[in-house]
């Protein structure tokens, strides 16, 4: 197919990005951390898209890219020497995988298991390479993570001794305080969460175990956990294009993402159905919003559907284009293979190059 040149040219469902609402979004983040110790990490998982790293490590202030899974960090490796893979890696074949990587790139891995432990460092030794490693530390999300304090001291050591790696540091990620709505009651999670962190880093200075890197936070947390002391880096990625569920907390980034769809049905001068539905935008995080249409809501979406109630004297009629903005980017940008950046009336398609779960041939 022939890239549209013009927004009215594209076909839908269809996902675009705003590129001059991205540049603002990429240099606020990048300003912030320009005269900090602490550093941005961009977490390539949010995008997926080549050139949108691009224009985040041209921004400056980042320390490298963090990737979600091994495919993500292969695609990434052209851009960037140093990648963080901010998630267990157990399996034998992906272990090769990250060791494979590791003859290219600086590869760090997150560990909380001495399953993970063996498993990475007989990838590494197998391929002859230094894999660097992270204890991932449960600072409240319930999710990965091994215990703050003792337990992580116990499994930095072992770490810190397995061959074919390199202890660097600590990893906490505060899930579960990024998204609280109220400001105050964000920043006591996110500080409580952190002190778990630093603390844990703090015996890890006694043991003299490794703690150059302290890495943690996202979005929601960017500007807490990135001006406290003792805090290396933020692994943030929402940011660049933001969703409705972020725009909740007053951040300061703006909407630069959103579905692009068409009217294909007005039944009811109360509704329209429109062709994006949750296979063009997810609703994990709730229904998308409609943009620049005030009063207009999405009240469902299915496959190929989403139907939208209408105010009264709406003019929508059939064929007429709609814009909605996602409640959660990651997922949303994981349906698409193409993103279509506008840049007033011009059109470019960036490839969402690192979207799925390919299997990539070494």
């Amino acid at each position: 197919m022939t890239s549209p040149d013009r927004l009215s040219d594209i076909p839908t469902p269809a996902l675009a990005v705003d590129v001059n609402a991205l540049a603002r979004n990429i240099r606020t983040m990048a300003e912030f951390f320009a005269s900090r110790r602490c550093q941005l990490r961009p977490h390539f998982k949010a995008h997926k898209t080549p050139e949108i790293a691009r224009r985040q490590l041209a921004a400056g202030s980042c320390t490298g890219l963090t990737c979600a899974t091994v495919f993500e960090a292969e695609i990434a490796a052209p851009l960037c020497d140093d990648i963080l893979i901010a998630s267990e890696v157990v399996g034998a074949a992906s272990c090769r995988r990250v060791a494979a990587l590791a003859k290219r790139v600086r590869v760090t891995v997150a560990i909380d298991s001495t399953i993970g432990l063996d498993a990475i460092s007989v990838a590494a030794r197998e391929a002859g390479v230094t894999i660097g490693a992270l204890v991932d530390v449960n600072v409240g999300q319930n999710r990965c993570g091994v215990a703050p304090g003792a337990s992580a001291v116990a499994l930095g050591t072992l770490v810190a001794a397995a061959p074919g790696l390199t202890l660097q540091g600590l990893m906490g990620y505060e899930g579960h305080a990024v998204g609280i709505a109220n400001r105050r009651e964000r920043e006591t999670a996110v500080r409580a969460s952190m002190q778990q962190l630093l603390a844990t880093k703090h015996l890890f200075d006694e043991a003299r175990l490794a703690t150059a890197t302290i890495s943690t936070g996202g979005t929601g947390s960017f500007d807490i956990g990135g001006a406290m002391d003792g805090i290396t880096e933020i692994q943030a990625g929402s940011y660049a294009l933001m969703d409705t569920d972020y725009a909740r907390l007053d951040l300061p980034f703006e909407h630069a993402l959103f579905v692009l769809g068409t009217v294909i049905s007005r039944p009811v001068p109360e509704r329209c159905v429109v062709d994006c539905g949750h296979k063009a935008c997810t609703k994990d995080h709730g229904h998308p919003s409609v943009k620049d249409l005030p009063g207009a809501s999405v009240v469902a979406l299915n496959d190929e559907h989403a139907i939208i109630a209408l105010p009264p004297g709406c003019a929508l009629a059939i064929g007429d284009r709609i814009q909605l903005l996602p409640s959660h980017v990651d997922p949303t940008m994981n349906l698409h293979d193409v993103i279509f950046a506008i840049d007033g009336d011009g059109v470019e398609a960036w490839p969402i190059a690192a979207r799925g779960y390919r299997y990539r041939v070494l």
